[in-house]
């Protein structure tokens, strides 16, 4: 049992949470009833605990100074005798990716103008490899980080991004850029302005129509999202034509993404009668559509999903109609 108690120990040695909790155990003992502990902390223990905060400053004081080192590569020129330069610099991204998952780190990779030199030269490299590394190092930065969103837009990257995600030559490229568009716009009100006003629905409905199947998958679901979070756009997207757009989206050759552009449909006719009107238009054959959908995959277990936003769909947009059919017969 006592190994198992120096076990416990050796757990919390490189977690904040876990001094926390030695600080916790050391001081509540003498407020808990009917306990022999005096709640004093034993000189072994404050020193222990000392060392170990001092590590955890230390470690937060080293990964500043190394992500100065990766902007000091960054902020170099690639000398075209230098074979290893590119290199360098794609490590440089991947690190600081690393790193800024930590919230702290990413405000500060900010506040050293990181942002900047990824959105003045990076983001636009001749460089794939470069591209997507920096699509990537501005999403991860983003996300959930309110202070780095702004100073993301502010400097102009939601623009960059989309025409990355619409024009880039590069796969890889387009599914990072739409990586970082998503960070931008999900539970921010300022980049979906800005998404907006970029029109970039429009770019998201190309996204989906391109012959990358993640791409393609993840471009859905972000429609998927923004449906959910912000139907206040429905009435932008029916005028857009998205509606036609995602039931031709349909018609191409079946494959599991056909799943989330049924998704984002279901979306677009819950609660919205405009959206139910524009499937019941004649020239889409939408109804029929679904029931053949309906048939081909009824028996298969793995498209149960798709199978219920169908069975919703007809329900939604049709059951109605042909129960009146009925009646007037």
């Amino acid at each position: 049992m006592a190994d198992g108690g120096q076990e416990g120990s050796k757990e919390h040695e490189h977690s904040l949470q876990g001094l926390l909790h030695m600080a916790i155990e050391a001081g509540g003992g003498v407020n808990q009833v009917g306990s022999d502990q005096t709640g004093q902390m034993t000189d072994e223990r404050k020193l222990w605990l000392q060392e170990a905060m001092n590590s955890i400053f230390a470690g937060q004081a080293d990964e500043v100074q190394q992500m100065k080192e990766c902007l000091q590569e960054l902020s170099t020129s690639i000398d075209t005798n230098d074979e290893d330069g590119e290199e360098r610099k794609e490590t440089a991204l991947e690190y600081l990716a690393d790193l800024c998952e930590n919230m702290d780190n990413a405000s500060d990779f900010c506040k050293m103008g990181g942002m900047d030199l990824l959105l003045s030269r990076y983001v636009t490299s001749p460089e794939a490899e470069l591209r997507w590394r920096t699509a990537d190092l501005i999403g991860t930065c983003s996300q959930n980080v309110p202070y780095v969103q702004e100073i993301v837009l502010q400097l102009g990257a939601m623009n960059k991004l989309l025409q990355l995600l619409d024009h880039d030559s590069n796969d890889t490229v387009r599914i990072k850029a739409l990586f970082a568009i998503s960070c931008l716009v999900r539970e921010q009100e300022a980049g979906l302005q800005e998404f907006l006003k970029l029109d970039g629905f429009s770019v998201v409905m190309r996204a989906m129509q391109s012959d990358v199947e993640k791409l393609k998958i993840k471009s859905a679901f972000l429609l998927q999202n923004l449906l959910i979070s912000h139907p206040e756009h429905k009435d932008t997207l029916c005028s857009m034509g998205m509606i036609q757009q995602l039931v031709s989206l349909l018609r191409t050759d079946h494959s599991p993404f056909h799943e989330h552009v049924l998704s984002a449909l279901c979306s677009m006719v819950t609660d919205f009668p405009q959206g139910v009107l524009e499937c019941q238009a004649p020239e889409l054959a939408f109804e029929e559509l679904l029931k053949e959908r309906c048939q081909l995959i009824k028996q298969q277990e793995e498209f149960q999903e798709e199978l219920e936003h169908c069975e919703r769909l007809l329900k939604i947009c049709f059951q109605d109609v042909t129960d009146d059919a009925g009646m007037d017969r």
